[in-house]
């Protein structure tokens, strides 16, 4: 079935269109969600919520962009709206450190997927989530001040020390790696 036909079943409330829906989109959504959860039952959870927000949103969407782009924006939606609400943003501001021009670079360091994932479930929940939205999702920084409700300078800051840990926390696993 082609994504418009879908897109119709779903408005209408056919149970089979909304799961063929979700069987092909949750694994991408699971992803992106698990990037800025840790806990598996959290990411389900959020996962559910936005596939709830989706259905619910279907007839707003215009097809003036991908459909995929606009799921995944509600899936990051979700998740920043799960970490607000329960409070578990842990900004963490180094004062020292704010002015040291970072440069992040990985020579001879070859990392998988999983790897770079396991790592970032190891920073704290504001460094991730900024470094997951900017980094990743391609956020400016006024943006995710905006949806994180923090100043530009926070985020900017935030990205800056969740590189420096990021760069800490690979040297690290390196290390294990090879003893």
């Amino acid at each position: 079935m082609d994504l418009k036909q879908l897109i119709k079943k779903c408005i209408k409330g056919e149970r089979s269109a909304q799961k063929e829906m979700y069987q092909h989109y949750s694994p991408v959504l699971y992803a992106i969600i698990k990037r800025y959860l840790k806990s598996e039952f959290d990411a389900e959870d959020v996962l559910i919520e936005t596939f709830m927000k989706i259905y619910n949103n279907l007839s707003k969407f215009r097809d003036e962009g991908s459909f995929e782009g606009w799921i995944k924006k509600i899936a990051i939606r979700e998740s920043l709206m799960f970490l607000r609400r329960n409070k578990v943003f842990q900004m963490l501001i180094e004062v020292d450190n704010l002015l040291i021009p970072q440069k992040i670079t990985y020579q001879d360091e070859e990392l998988e997927y999983q790897d770079i994932l396991d790592v970032l479930k190891l920073l704290p929940v504001g460094y991730r989530t900024v470094f997951n939205l900017y980094e990743i999702e391609g956020y400016k920084h006024k943006e995710i001040a905006a949806q994180m409700g923090i100043s530009t300078n926070t985020s900017k800051s935030q990205l800056r020390l969740a590189k420096q840990r990021l760069r800490k926390l690979i040297k690290e696993q390196n290390r294990t790696n090879t003893a």
